[in-house]
């Protein structure tokens, strides 16, 4: 019935408008603007900042399409919010300085503490160590959030064993999923899985604050957060908008990798966010017939970063097939009681309470 159209039916049928590439509404993504209804009238604004020409017009295309299915519409305008355009210099402080990048930064509500797990180059296990970091803590007995912002490769849901998305509230927040005891939440869970997200950084940032910002989190002693590895848009994002308690930067014992971390621990040492300490990842193989320790990739790095650096080295992580099968699986190695796997993890967890502090 046409008495029945306003702002929230035309948003709640928006919702079902995927952005073109991605499994993820436009209305979610921040992709509608203005909204306004008089009588069967209505005007949308598409906003465009980074996208492409043609991701903007097939978005345009099925925003009409739905709008002409939508019941009591009797006509409808579609406006393009450009706001790709150049934009006026910022006004800089006295001395010419740019304005606080921080301005915006705010604890996150129902969060104590938030924990970041980086490192500057892919491929040494960050994220198997956010997932076994953060079950660690939980087996302490603290209540844990994980946040994967990793979002062109999250990898969490399947670690995890998560399918399905998360809800989204009536006044448009976010409930985590809870999953092996954690409130979760990641871009992977909103999307196939063999879909690939091609962003610029204005929507990795949108999505990242996003996360930050209109998540509800229930109470959490620690938000651990998974980020890409790197050190760009995903962890400038987090820094200048949420205060965090410390980073942990995980590296293997090639060269190659702590050259890497060295240059992540001056990201965050610039952005003067503390470094908790190093993880050395796949640190040695104990050997299941004879027992021995194997150092396959050398062994040390990671303690001598830590020293150059005056960093505490919170845990060597052995190589183990399950750490593997368990990511695989969605059964994470640090569930394995009595492994070595496990102690590492505990340890790790441990090392990491005694630490962090909380942040205003």
């Amino acid at each position: 019935m046409s008495n029945a159209l306003n702002k929230d039916a035309v948003l709640a049928a928006l919702k079902e408008v995927k952005l073109p590439g991605a499994n993820v509404d436009v209305v979610t993504i921040r992709l509608i603007g203005d909204v306004l209804v008089e009588g069967d009238q209505v005007r949308v604004a598409i906003v465009k900042t980074s996208e492409k020409d043609e991701t903007i017009a097939g978005v345009q295309d099925a925003v009409a399409a739905r709008l002409n299915r939508l019941e009591g519409v009797g006509s409808f305008e579609i406006v393009i919010d450009d706001r790709s355009a150049p934009k006026k210099k910022a006004p800089t402080g006295p001395h010419g300085q740019s304005p606080d990048p921080f301005a915006d930064r705010k604890r996150i509500p129902g969060v104590d503490k938030v924990i970041a797990v980086a490192s500057a180059k892919g491929g040494v296990g960050k994220s198997s160590v956010a997932v076994n970091l953060a079950l660690a803590l939980r087996d302490s007995g603290k209540r844990v959030g994980l946040l994967d912002a990793d979002v062109y490769g999250p990898s969490v849901p399947t670690m995890l064993n998560i399918e399905g998305g998360p809800e989204v509230t009536e006044d448009k927040k976010i409930l985590p999923v809870v999953a092996q005891g954690l409130q979760t939440i990641s871009m992977g869970m909103m999307m196939a899985p063999d879909q690939a997200v091609i962003w610029r950084g204005p929507l990795v940032f949108s999505a990242i604050k996003q996360f930050l910002k209109d998540v509800v989190w229930d109470e959490l002693d620690y938000l651990v957060v998974d980020l890409p590895p790197g050190t760009g848009d995903a962890q400038l994002t987090l820094v200048q908008q949420v205060p965090l308690s410390g980073v942990v930067m995980v590296t293997t014992p090639q060269e190659v990798a702590l050259a890497d971390v060295r240059r992540g621990i001056r990201m965050f040492e610039q952005v003067e966010v503390p470094v908790l300490g190093i993880v050395e990842n796949m640190s040695y193989f104990v050997c299941g017939k004879c027992g021995e320790e194997h150092d396959l990739f050398g062994r040390g790095g990671g303690a001598q970063v830590a020293e150059a650096y005056r960093l505490p080295l919170l845990a060597e992580i052995p190589i183990d097939s399950s750490i593997r099968k368990g990511g695989d699986e969605g059964k994470p190695a640090v569930l394995n009681d009595g492994s070595k796997v496990r102690e590492a993890f505990l340890q790790l967890a441990g090392r990491v309470s005694e630490l962090a502090v909380s942040v205003d």
